[in-house]
């Protein structure tokens, strides 16, 4: 049961990888596919650390740093979105 869970965390992670990659034209929905790969990885760390009776201290330091990218990641979006108007990254010249 516990591999089953494994695996739709790999599943759930290769998904979020997938609209990743698919929706890189705005900049909110990288955010969110990022952040549910964080989630994703950590339902498999916790998993992991389940299965092999580790110690969850990795698991409360990798959930603080995703709230840390998470922040970041707003704040370049209301940075972005006050400069352009929007959320494209087309609308970036320095990127392009």
């Amino acid at each position: 049961m516990l591999s089953f869970y494994f695996l739709c965390g790999v599943i759930f992670f290769f998904s979020g990888a997938l609209s990743f990659c698919l929706k890189g034209s705005h900049f909110l929905m990288m955010l969110l596919s990022l952040e549910f790969i964080t989630l994703s990885l950590y339902f498999t760390f916790y998993i992991y650390f389940y299965m092999f009776s580790c110690d969850y201290y990795f698991s409360m330091i990798f959930i603080s740093m995703a709230v840390c990218e998470g922040a970041v990641g707003l704040s370049l979006l209301v940075s972005l979105v006050y400069s352009f108007s929007n959320d494209f990254f087309q609308s970036l010249s320095i990127l392009w």
